[in-house]
């Protein structure tokens, strides 16, 4: 394996609007609309030349949002700033911002369609 482990990421959901919402609430940023016909995605920021994976929101019929066995980490700048705003969004916060050692701090949480994500930040 060459370079970065992950190269994209998806996180499904059953109500776009909602979900694009909370998660530009969320992390104060706009997501973009990718082109595709048979597919909604709906892209995070992001730089194929620096650190990290980009991905979207993405909804397909018949495939349920939540429920799902791998965790994102969104990096940050201190993770109970966006922590606080996943409660005031809809979201739910499952671990509140806690140390893992010299790695920094992470909080887990949960989205408006069920999805758990992680937030890291190393303050």
């Amino acid at each position: 394996m060459k370079g970065n482990a992950v190269g994209w990421f998806e996180i499904y959901v059953d109500d776009m609007t909602r979900a694009k919402k909370f998660y530009e609430s969320v992390f104060s940023t706009t997501l973009e609309r990718l082109n595709n016909p048979e597919v909604e995605l709906w892209s995070f920021p992001g730089n194929v030349n620096s650190y990290g994976a980009p991905g979207a929101l993405v909804k397909i019929p018949g495939v349920a949002a939540g429920g799902n066995s791998v965790l994102v980490y969104f990096s940050c700048a201190d993770c109970s700033l966006e922590e606080k705003r996943v409660t005031e969004f809809g979201g739910k916060v499952e671990k509140s911002k806690f140390a893992i050692g010299q790695y920094g701090f992470i909080s887990l949480v949960y989205d408006t369609e069920g999805n758990m994500f992680g937030l890291h930040s190393m303050n």
